[in-house]
This record gives structure tokens, sequence and C-alpha cells, in this order.
């Protein structure tokens, strides 16, 4: 722990210089470490083993690796490598998936051990007491705080639309020398995401309703700003399922868990800021993005 701070204080002290490439290079050289579960000893381990956030004898808090898939699916198209069965193998027994994350997503995944703690959890899920926290980069500067309250059908096959309701809150801003639709430079912010309702897809569609597009989303997104930053070498969708809240379901105690692997050690977040005008704004930006 002690030596993760040091490298946290290290990063803002190198901000405040306005030095971004030693920030770049430690983001992209870190290798994360994770939590063994104490609960299943004798569980696989390997190179491509998924980190573990939080582990007991019911569940767990894994954080999934943007570009795979949670499951097959009729999305999957083609694809053999999922994260289910990676699970199921480096746990050495059966799991059950208590929510989804789109394959382009990264960060917090809930799962259960047995069907029992999977369904109270699920119902927990479907009453609303259950708190989900995202960072997500978009174009444009959107208000400071907002709700999008648009219904949402259920993706392919389910036409029928349903309430669906996002809170955001913008987090950091920054302004790139880039030209875009006839402006010299281009906006973008970060946001802290919270659905209150879990449709398909939810936060990258209502982000593309109100023309804040999230940035590297193929299928909602703009593909001007998509192509700028592949050309920045950025070949992922920024949306990161950061932390978890919820009950637990045995102990009724209250579980919170947080993965920033992807942001800190991809450097997507970190290199968006380094045109920020002021340090003071290089310093929140930086501190929004560190673990309470």
């Amino acid at each position: 722990r002690g030596s993760a701070e040091q490298r946290h204080r290290k990063l803002l002290r190198d901000a405040d210089r306005g030095q971004w490439a030693p920030i770049l290079a430690e983001a992209a050289r870190e290798t994360m470490t994770h939590k063994s579960c104490p609960e299943f000893p004798g569980a696989s381990s390997s190179p491509e083993e998924i980190p573990v956030s939080y582990c007991d004898g019911f569940l767990a808090v894994v954080d999934k690796p943007a570009g795979l898939m949670v499951h097959d699916s009729a999305l999957a198209r083609g694809a053999t490598d999922f994260m289910a069965d990676r699970l199921r193998e480096q746990f050495g027994r059966p799991i059950f998936l208590v929510h989804r994350l789109d394959r382009a997503t990264s960060g917090c995944l809930l799962l259960a051990f047995d069907r029992e703690t999977a369904s109270m959890l699920g119902k927990n899920l479907m009453s609303g007491d259950f708190g989900k926290d995202y960072l997500a980069i978009c174009r444009g500067w959107p208000e400071e705080n907002f709700v999008v309250d648009h219904p949402l059908d259920g993706g392919p096959g389910k036409p029928q639309k349903k309430p669906a309701i996002t809170h955001f809150k913008r987090l950091a801003t920054c302004e790139l020398a880039m030209p875009s639709a006839g402006f010299d430079t281009s906006r973008y912010a970060l946001l802290r995401a919270q659905p209150q309702t879990g449709r398909f897809r939810q936060i990258r569609r209502h982000l593309k309703h109100l023309s804040h597009h999230l940035i590297g989303d193929t299928s909602h997104g703009d593909g001007r700003h998509n192509r700028a930053f592949r050309m920045m070498g950025i070949h992922r969708m920024l949306l990161h399922a950061r932390r978890l809240a919820f009950v637990h379901p045995h102990s009724a105690r209250l579980v919170r868990e947080a993965v920033m692997r992807e942001l800190k050690r991809g450097g997507q977040v970190y290199y968006l800021w380094n045109e920020v005008e002021t340090i003071e704004n290089r310093r929140e930006s930086l501190e929004a993005l560190l673990p309470e």
C-alpha cells in the first residue's frame, strides 16, 4: 500500500511540473498485482488470470479487462474466449454472473459461487439497492451535474422501450489542439456516471442522446473523435466500471470495491489531460482518478 501511495504522490508532483511523459511511462510499465482468494487456495494461476478485488466463500468482485466478452451471446461474432469460462477455471468451481459489462468496458464485475447468493444479489440489483460508479470520457463539455431520463429498448430483437435513468457528474475538462467540426480545438470531459437502471448499453446510448458521445464507442460514438484518439494510440472505449457498492446477502455488511487498473495502467486518462490549461486542473484531474 505504501509503495502505491508513493507512486500516486509522484504522479501529482510530475503533473504540477508539467512532466506528463513520466506519468505515461509509469502507467505503461505498471504491472498490476491482485489479491488471491483465501477461500479457494487450490484455484488455478496463469498469466491470463483475472484480477480479483474482493472474494469470500459466497461471492467475488473481479476486474474485467476491456475487449473480453463476459459470456457467449449473439453479439460474440465468432469469439471463443469468454470471461465466464476463465473464471470457472480460475476459481475451480461454478460461477454465476450477477450482472454484465459490455465487451469494450473494463472494471468491476460481481459474481456469486452458488445460485442462492446469485438470486439474492440479483434481487438487490433489480430493486435498486446497488451502487455502480463508472468513469467515462466524452466529447464536449456537458453541465457539471445532469440526469438523463430517456427510455431505451433492450437491444437487438427487443424493441420494447423501458425507463432508463443515468446520473452524471463532470469531474474534469480539457481542450486539445485538434481541429474538429470547424473549430480549432476539441473539448473533452471526464464524467462519473451512475446508472439508476440497467438497460442495454445505457451509458453509451444516453451520452449519444445528448450528443456528448463516448470516446472509442464504435457503435454509438462519433467516428471523427474515435479516429483522432486512435491516431494518438488509444484503441479502446473509454468507459470503466470503477466501483460497486452493495449489501452482502449473508453478512448484511456493506461491501464497497473499486478497481482502477485499466485507466491507470493504460494511461488513457492521464494522456487526455496533457494540454489542460492550468496546473490546478491537472491536479484535480488526477486526484479524481485516485482511489479513496
